[in-house]
């Protein structure tokens, strides 16, 4: 089998040298030259566990970055589209990309075979078939002749992709005919998990069912947060983790335990993208889901909050203030909607000024993605402790856990609860 994959950021790269590794011949797109490059010369433009070992087994083999367009589409039985939709100001998610890539693809599919177009990019429900299909075929082509649409919804956690697309746990098929399914099931042959065929609607909503969850348990878990320090005197931490000794949760290393836990608010790509956007999406079509608007309200505050709490350990502006972690998760260099860079705006905003900053990945693309803000950074831990009257944990590095020993005489905010 032959797939074009547009897009090779965390979840198209990931997805493209998954099916390479499993024997099919994959045509990468990527429109970033940089990216694309550096993709070519053998390197991941991000950090991602377990993921360059697959690149170094099938680049030039199975896998491919140096293809036109034309060509790779023409050959291929599906195009999976993994670019980015955004959401703007409205919540609602931005789809040009998407269109775009579909622009590129129409003209160069094989008019005598049946290639399915594949979103795999997390879109809100109904957007294949009330904006995908009639984009589609108001350029003139008809789906269902040599075209197959369809959606296959991802369920990768960033620092975890690889060992999540290799050993998925469930696989989604969002079909619009028996066509488009018979090729997507034969792609996933080689998967031991449960492969579901479900509605276009339904598969691009199983995705935002699962993130508006977890989304919600990590506000629930903040707000209960600040609600046991406004009364005091309580173990924070400690009470979370018994929490989660109860049997209802599973195993106690269960994952969904690390979404109900306190921390600094969600981030990176996901979360904040896809809960504004389902959130948009049903109030535009006539309800608005309360809880999920508090969940978003929530997570927007808690930056604030957190500034809050640090200042009150500051006994002037003057004293240094230092982020232990700057990403938005642990295991990633990924600072996109990061909580750190918004706990800083807060405290600009309140005349702090006097910040450092300090993580084992992220420094570069902070640096790239918050040059605005008034900071500066420290290239290693002792050194960012050293300089710093008050320590802040931003991001659960396992490294920052010695944090107490290390500034056994300097306040300590953890805002991710780590210790």
């Amino acid at each position: 089998m032959v797939v074009t994959l547009f897009g090779l950021g965390f979840v198209g790269l990931t997805t493209a040298v998954a099916f390479a590794d499993m024997g099919i011949t994959v045509y990468g797109i990527e429109v970033n030259e940089k990216r694309r490059s550096t993709i070519a010369a053998g390197k991941l433009p991000f950090h991602e566990p377990g993921l360059g070992e697959g690149l170094d087994r099938t680049l030039g083999k199975t896998f491919f970055v140096d293809v036109p367009v034309e060509e790779a589409v023409s050959k291929s039985d599906a195009v999976y589209y993994c670019v980015g939709t955004p959401y703007g100001k409205d919540g609602q998610a931005d789809l040009s990309y998407l269109y775009g890539a579909i622009d590129q693809t129409l003209p160069a599919v094989s008019k005598d075979g049946f290639t399915v177009l594949v979103t795999k990019s997390t879109v809100p429900p109904s957007t294949t078939k009330d904006m995908v299909i009639p984009y589609i075929e108001k350029q003139g082509y008809t789906v269902g002749g040599n075209i197959g649409v369809a959606n296959n919804p991802e369920f990768l956690r960033e620092g975890h992709c690889w060992d999540d697309v290799v050993n998925a746990d469930r696989i989604v098929l969002g079909v619009s005919d028996e066509r488009s399914e018979k090729v997507l099931r034969k792609l996933y042959q080689g998967y031991t998990c449960p492969v579901h065929t479900v509605t276009l609607n339904t598969g691009e909503y199983i995705k935002y069912l699962s993130n508006t969850l977890l989304a919600t348990l990590i506000s629930w878990s903040n707000e209960m947060s600040l609600v046991a320090d406004n009364i005091g005197d309580i173990q924070i931490a400690e009470a979370f983790r018994i929490l989660h000794e109860d049997s209802r949760w599973g195993t106690p290393a269960c994952n969904m335990a690390t979404y109900a836990y306190p921390g600094a608010g969600y981030g990176g790509y996901c979360l904040p993208k896809d809960t504004n956007a389902l959130f948009a999406r049903s109030k535009a079509l006539g309800y608005e889901p309360k809880m999920l608007g508090q969940t978003i309200a929530v997570n927007d505050a808690m930056p604030s909050a957190i500034a809050k709490i640090i200042e009150r350990k500051v006994s002037s502006p003057e004293q240094v203030i230092g982020l232990c972690g700057l990403s938005f998760k642990p295991e990633s260099d990924d600072t996109r909607d990061t909580p750190a860079a918004k706990i800083v705006a807060a405290l600009n905003k309140d005349g702090y000024t006097n910040i450092l900053g300090y993580d084992p990945l992220a420094i570069p693309e902070f640096k790239q993605y918050y040059a605005q803000l008034k900071m500066g950074f420290k290239e290693s831990y002792d050194e960012l402790v050293a300089s710093s009257d008050v320590l802040v944990i931003t991001t659960a590095w396992k490294e920052f856990s010695d944090l107490p020993e290390k500034a056994a005489d300097k306040p300590i905010v953890d805002a991710r609860y780590l210790l």
